[in-house]
């Protein structure tokens, strides 16, 4: 059963860790950019991905975030790769500096971007990198493997992940 896709963007988190994991369900992780636990990443839903998200499932939660949760991911938790360094997003003129010839120069044109999924989503994420989240207070919900919609954590949350994402911001 392929979802059907409601939104141009997808938010992926990564909620398990590498204990007895097939090395190429590690390797689509890692093509996802999700290395570590409760990262997070932006992507354009394509079918290709939507298939990737479908080998993966157990280890990661995604749906559709909202243009506020993307504009509150982005300022809090969003940083710049700059020569395989993290640096945060306070200066436009690093931003104007690295993404300028596609005529993005600040973080709201970032956030644009994102949200829309413009022409140059491709590289505003690559510049912006995986984004670390913080662990949920009150923990994930219930049973880590099993799918969202039969009570776990695990799979296509659509629009309910805006819930997960403020919960770790």
């Amino acid at each position: 059963m392929i979802p059907t896709i409601k939104s141009k963007l997808l938010f992926i988190i990564r909620i398990q860790g590498k204990n007895d994991m097939h090395p190429k369900t590690r390797k689509i992780l890692y093509n996802l950019r999700l290395r570590k636990v409760f990262s997070g990443v932006f992507v354009k839903a394509t079918e290709g991905v939507i298939d990737m998200l479908q080998k993966v499932e157990p280890y990661v939660t995604y749906g559709y975030p909202n243009l506020k949760n993307v504009k509150e991911l982005v300022y809090k938790k969003g940083y710049a790769r700059i020569d395989k360094k993290a640096v945060p997003l306070t200066d436009n003129n690093i931003i104007e500096q690295t993404l300028g010839k596609y005529g993005i120069i600040c973080i709201e044109d970032i956030i644009h971007e994102i949200a829309n999924v413009g022409p140059h989503f491709k590289e505003v994420v690559l510049f912006m990198g995986p984004l670390m989240l913080s662990k949920p207070e009150d923990g994930l919900l219930r049973g880590r493997k099993q799918p969202y919609r039969e009570g776990g954590d695990a799979g296509n949350r659509e629009d309910e992940i805006n819930d997960l994402i403020s919960k770790m911001n």
